[in-house]
């Protein structure tokens, strides 16, 4: 290696310069074992980012590995800026989950646009145009103005870029927990369909071909933000906020139409975009994955602020910028092609046939660090996997449903409490925000840009977008779904459970629109894997995901890990986030024709429920439903406890696979998968999105009413079906053999029933269970929303 004169005299403290990059002592030891010497300030900044787990992933790897990739649709897995599914006739979506939540707790607006950003940076890195975007939030309670704030803020970041840039954000999911108090949670999906004949990779090729930086010019702003992303937050995280990035959704806009224009000339040999790391990710990123080295030129990078160290050149999180690798003689074509677009094009540098990143300054090596020890030779923090679940969370296990209070037919006195009839407790549901209308949010973004969007948010349990035929003669037959869900609840209760839930509720909710579910995109938001606790939920919550994954059919072709989602308290104590696993699942669309919402659709119809049904007479508690870990159990009786129960995974696969035949075969008016709430908050939702009412009857059964009611679990499905097709459906279940029920009929008269035996449970107006469904969050804001119509 090239020595620089810097080398020979260490110019910072190293217990300070450790501390900045969240690195530890033997970090540093290995460091200067792999150099043969001490780092410079410049090269211990770039380790810093690249070993923190923001980029590789050191304490969480080892698991990812467990996860099924392949398939007969993948076509790219993960290891690339994104994952990419054949879709068949021709067509091939791109598709990303990513995190931003440590630079959204301390700037909420900037850091939750430069998360969408990002994310669509990895979707046309790969040569697809955005089609759209969805989300899934994590705030703490909206009782806390603190939280209010956070939450304004993200929303309207969200908002800003995605209305902008012209990209619709047709879908996604927010909750609330306490646990989020301060660390909010601020994933960002994005798919794109593929405009290139190639797949466009990060790998570095062709020893000697140059090295070209396009799109805006780099600054200071965003400085170490990926080792800011690694670690917990703190009082002191205010003063963090250079690290959060500015962007610039107008640029980012030009900067997607000159990639992709660039991208079908063939000139583009590799192309990686500078997100987390900036320059360094980019540049040793693309020289590892290839086996080849770069060189970078710091003179030529186009930079918007005077007197840039190396240092600030390589950390810079700026926005909006990309590296490519070009074949040779085509820069200056390229570099003409992004100024007719008004974004900056320089070449920066060349392709080495060494393994190494080389920069240079003022004609003098800057830093020089082998790219392998960067990008894929970095260290794993291992961990050993605590041998039994931890006692408090045995302790919750050992709560049963017999602790409840008796529930008869009349309703429920919680412990403490006053009496509430089975109409309040539902009321009481409706209002809670993780269950309540989204409407304050999604109004908020443009879902009906590019034309594209066949079902808007809040109308069916998954987003559908229209796929334009490549042919001008075809029709636009066909869409691709998405969703994003993760129960947060089971998953703190029991990670194993509740990862199986998190993908087994993402792809019922592709199956209620009539989707076949097809991958997965996973963002792994989790506290410390450093205590026993923290490393357990992870370890144990991957192994729910790969396990439902694989019975599912539905490879992980990629995602994002964030951990260190945990705030210090004042006195001193860590509160760690609930853990999160949110999983984003990409379904195609046969037949827009048959494309159903969760809304009733005639007054008539029969409301069926499919799978885990209703405990009838003196049958035996069904294990697959519980009110343990429930929505009801938390917000009626201030109580998050008890084992969730374990998804029938074989179940959950045979009647979403009935379903979407049902669907496709036009037997089906209506389909909503039973989530938070259970039965009668699934039924009000219908309710609620139809204007008309249902009257169900629930069998005699010596099961706990509340139960009945409100319990959650797997496999789980309310349908509607017309009377003219009641012979073929039920022939349809018959040869299926898929277990059902009917319940009752959609009724005319907008009021929501419920009985037992004849006796009433439950009857309450439409228009009363919308007011408090739609009303729950402006009214916590402090705002008044527009009736729906």
């Amino acid at each position: 290696m090239v020595a620089a004169p810097e080398y020979a005299s260490l110019t910072y403290s190293v217990p300070d310069a450790l501390k900045k990059e969240n690195l530890s002592q033997a970090d540093y030891d290995e460091i200067c074992r792999r150099l043969g010497r001490a780092p410079n300030r410049a090269e211990l900044g770039m380790f810093g980012v690249m070993w923190s787990e923001h980029c590789c992933y050191r304490n969480s790897r080892p698991l990812l590995q467990g996860f099924p990739t392949t398939g007969p649709r993948i076509l790219v897995g993960p290891g690339e800026n994104a994952g990419v599914v054949d879709l068949g006739e021709g067509q091939r979506l791109a598709f990303k989950i990513e995190s931003h939540n440590h630079p959204s707790a301390v700037e909420p607006f900037q850091g939750a646009a430069t998360g969408v950003g990002g994310i669509l940076r990895d979707i046309f890195t790969m040569g697809a145009r955005p089609i759209a975007l969805l989300n899934a939030l994590r705030f703490g309670p909206l009782e806390d103005e603190r939280n209010v704030g956070l939450m304004e803020g993200v929303v309207a970041g969200i908002a800003h870029y995605g209305n902008c840039v012209g990209v619709p954000t047709v879908g996604g999911e927010v909750a609330f927990d306490a646990s989020y108090s301060g660390n909010p949670l601020v994933n960002a999906m994005a798919l794109g369909l593929m405009e290139t004949d190639e797949i466009v990779c990060s790998g570095a090729e062709g020893v000697g071909y140059p090295v070209v930086y396009v799109g805006s010019t780099t600054g200071r702003d965003g400085m170490g933000g990926a080792s800011f992303a690694s670690a917990e937050l703190t009082e002191a995280s205010l003063d963090d906020r250079p690290a959060v990035q500015v962007g610039d959704p107008f640029l980012e806009k030009g900067l997607i139409e000159a990639c992709l224009e660039a991208f079908q000339t063939g000139d583009v040999v590799a192309a990686q975009d500078m997100g987390a790391a900036g320059l360094t990710c980019s540049c040793s990123e693309m020289a590892a994955k290839g086996g080849l080295g770069i060189e970078l030129d710091l003179d030529r990078v186009p930079a918007r602020e005077a007197g840039m160290t190396p240092y600030e050149f390589l950390l810079s999180e700026s926005q909006e910028r990309m590296l490519f690798v070009v074949k040779p003689g085509r820069e200056q074509a390229l570099m003409e092609r992004f100024s007719r677009w008004g974004l900056q094009a320089a070449v920066v540098g060349r392709v080495l046939e060494d393994n190494i990143v080389r920069v240079l300054q003022n004609g003098a090596v800057a830093a020089e660090v082998p790219a392998s020890a960067l990008a894929d030779d970095t260290p794993i923090n291992r961990h050993e996997l605590i041998s039994e679940p931890p006692a408090e969370i045995q302790a919750h296990w050992r709560w049963s449903e017999s602790e409840l209070p008796a529930a008869g037919p009349a309703g429920i006195t919680p412990a403490g409490g006053t009496a509430l009839s089975w109409n309040a407790v539902l009321l009481q549901l409706l209002d809670d925000p993780t269950i309540a209308s989204k409407r304050w949010v999604y109004r908020q973004y443009d879902h009906q840009v590019q034309a594209n969007t066949v079902v808007p948010p809040g109308g069916a349990d998954a987003a559908v977008v229209r796929l334009r035929p490549q042919a001008d003669t075809q029709a636009a037959r066909r869409g691709v779904a998405a969703v994003v869900d993760c129960p947060n609840r089971w998953v703190a209760l029991d990670p194993e459970r509740g990862g199986m839930a998190a993908v087994a509720e993402a792809a019922r909710n592709l199956s209620c629109v009539g989707a076949e579910p097809l991958a997965v995109t996973d963002n792994l938001n989790f506290p410390s894997p450093e205590t026993p606790t923290g490393y357990w939920q992870l370890a144990l919550a991957c192994r729910g995901l790969s396990a439902a994954c694989s019975v599912l059919d539905t490879p992980v072709t990629g995602g994002n890990v964030s951990l260190y989602n945990e705030t210090r308290l004042p006195d001193g104590r860590m509160q760690p986030i609930h853990p999160t696993p949110v999983v984003g699942m990409v379904g195609l669309v046969h037949d827009l024709a048959h494309v159903r919402g969760q809304a009733w659709r005639d007054g008539g119809d029969a409301i069926w429920l499919l799978g885990a049904g209703l405990e009838a007479g003196e049958a035996p508690a069904d294990p697959r439903l519980s009110l343990a870990g429930s929505s009801y159990l938390e917000q009626v009786h201030g109580a998050v406890t008890g084992r969730p129960p374990e998804i029938d995974l074989p179940l959950e696969r045979s009647v979403q696979g009935f379903l979407r035949q049902a669907i496709a075969a036009g037997l089906v008016c209506s389909a909503h998968d039973l989530s938070d709430g259970g039965l009668a908050v699934a039924a009000a939702e219908a309710c609620i999105a139809s204007g008309l009412g249902a009257h169900l009857e629930i069998p005699a059964s010596t099961a706990r009413v509340d139960r009945l009611l409100f319990a959650e679990g797997g496999a789980r499905i309310l349908v509607s079906v017309a009377p003219a097709q009641g012979a073929a459906w039920q022939q349809a279940l018959d040869a299926a053999g898929v277990p059902a029920q009917c319940l009752g009929v959609v009724a005319a008269e907008a009021e929501l029933q419920i009985q037992q035996a004849g006796q009433p449970l439950l009857k309450l107006p439409v228009a009363q269970l919308e007011a408090q469904f739609e009303q729950a969050i402006p009214r916590r804001m402090g705002v008044d929303l527009p009736p729906t119509s």
